[in-house]
């Protein structure tokens, strides 16, 4: 309740007379402190809707001081958006200790242990009891994590045809079942042969889930239809000047107007969107700085260095990595490997790629000297997250010896996890290691192989772990 609002109400009959209950007591403990303007919970759904996660995280805090389990599941989603594993590892705690009673810190945990990285068989399965639990409940965006857990192991559910569940799902009409198609289609790499149903499901579920906003703005970027995506994008701000779509999604549409990997771009069109949102949405200042970063014609050096300020200024990790990427690039600004290493730092722990470029810093010796084993911690961890290269770095440490003894096992083992991502340098690097190596170290480095990629687990499904923590169908927090 807000200061100045009136709590209503009639006096109970005698015979009802009795002391209030505890729980009556902390509910009226948190009206009231709410309308003495302490903590607010629709000041902290306000403030998390436009980035503003610091007051979000004061205002949850105070409540769940006071026992109020939907501002504990409000606090421990920012320490999830985080992604910072030591908070990650907190906020289950707090989910843990809101699901007994909160349908929706039950869908949170469920989603959270379907990403959980080396997570067991044992949590897999009460993800699921909770993820069902959670959609009895009412509960949304409970489908989607319980398809991607079908999907990402169905060792754990062999009696589970994902594809056959979500068919059920979509004849019992349940709106997120279409969704969990989409997801399968990403899952097997046919998005592009089912543009068609993708198309319909989303144009069906619009209204209900603006994530979709984002999957017809990829389809029609894919078959190159400007005028459907310019009809898209018109309803998409209506959409946003109601209150109905969040600011979070029409900056994922700018992005992907300005992906080439999806078709023609149109990137004018990305930075009006971006420009409009801002102001209000912090981590758009970021997205403004990489568009005028991947197309210089839209804007000089200061406008990015602004933009970027702008970002930095609202503790967004990506400013920190882009920063740190211009002056480790020395492009837009002089090289500058001390600078980009601070930059980076800030980012470390809640942007993967952090550590990817602060391992190359010491790989390559930016720094003066090279730092063999800093830069294999920060690769590993990297390339352990998903990041792109980091395994082909980590294969090149070890080959070519800089700073330390070259180790031909090794680069044998990290050269074969590189050649996964199917590149030409990839690939003929793990070529020439192969042939370098000894046969009688093949199957050491085969069993190496085997038990980093058992180390890594559900990490190699970053993308998917992201999209399941995500809030796919526009709710608050409270």
């Amino acid at each position: 309740m807000h200061r100045g609002d009136a709590i209503a109400g009639k006096p109970a009959p005698t015979k009802a007379r009795s002391p209030l209950r505890p729980v009556a007591l902390l509910a009226l403990a948190v009206t009231l402190a709410g309308c003495a303007g302490l903590p607010d919970q629709r000041l902290a759904n306000e403030a998390l809707k436009r980035g503003d996660t610091a007051t979000a995280a004061q205002n949850y805090q105070q409540l769940a001081e006071l026992g109020y389990s939907e501002a504990q599941v409000g606090l421990a989603d920012i320490q999830v958006g985080s992604r910072d594993p030591a908070q990650i590892k907190q906020a289950e705690a707090t989910y843990r200790a809101a699901a007994d009673i909160s349908p929706r810190a039950q869908a949170r945990l469920g989603r959270l242990l379907v990403a959980k990285p080396g997570a067991t068989e044992a949590e897999h399965r009460e993800a699921e009891g909770l993820l069902k639990k959670a959609f009895a409940n009412g509960e949304g965006n409970t489908l989607i994590p319980l398809a991607m857990l079908y999907l990402q192991y169905p060792h754990d559910f062999p009696s589970v045809n994902a594809q056959q569940q979500i068919d059920s799902w979509r004849t019992a009409g349940y709106p997120e079942a279409g969704l969990a198609q989409v997801l399968l289609y990403r899952t097997q790499g046919t998005y592009d042969q089912h543009l068609d149903d993708i198309e319909k499901i989303c144009k069906a579920a619009l209204n209900s889930t603006d994530i979709c906003y984002v999957e017809l703005a990829t389809v029609y970027q894919k078959r190159e239809q400007p005028e459907q995506q310019a009809e898209l994008l018109k309803q998409m701000e209506a959409g946003y000047s109601r209150g109905t779509v969040s600011a979070q999604r029409v900056d994922s549409v700018a992005r992907v107007l300005g992906d080439a990997s999806l078709g023609k771009t149109d990137e004018k069109s990305a930075q009006a969107l971006l420009e409009k949102i801002a102001p209000g949405y912090p981590a758009s200042w970021v997205s403004l700085a990489q568009l005028l970063y991947d197309f210089p014609e839209l804007g000089d050096v200061e406008q990015m260095m602004k933009y970027l300020d702008n970002g930095r200024a609202a503790d967004q990790p990506r400013a920190e990595l882009l920063l740190g990427k211009l002056y480790y690039e020395g492009k837009w600004v002089p090289a500058d490997a001390k600078a980009a290493e601070a930059h980076f730092q800030n980012a470390q722990g809640r942007e993967v790629a952090a550590d990817y470029y602060l391992g190359q810093i010491y790989r390559r010796g930016y720094l003066g000297q090279v730092y063999p084993q800093k830069a294999l911690n920060h690769l590993l961890t990297a390339a352990r997250n998903g990041q792109n290269s980091a395994d082909f770095a980590i294969a090149q440490l070890f080959s070519q010896g800089k700073g330390t003894q070259p180790d031909p096992l090794n680069a044998y083992v990290f050269s074969q996890l590189a050649k996964l991502q199917d590149t030409p340098q990839a690939n003929e690097l793990a070529a020439q290691l192969e042939q370098q190596l000894p046969p009688a170290q093949r199957a050491e480095g085969q069993r190496l192989l085997q038990q980093e990629l058992a180390a890594r687990g559900a990490l190699s499904q970053s993308t998917l772990q992201l999209h399941a923590l995500q809030e796919e169908d526009g709710e608050e927090s409270l």
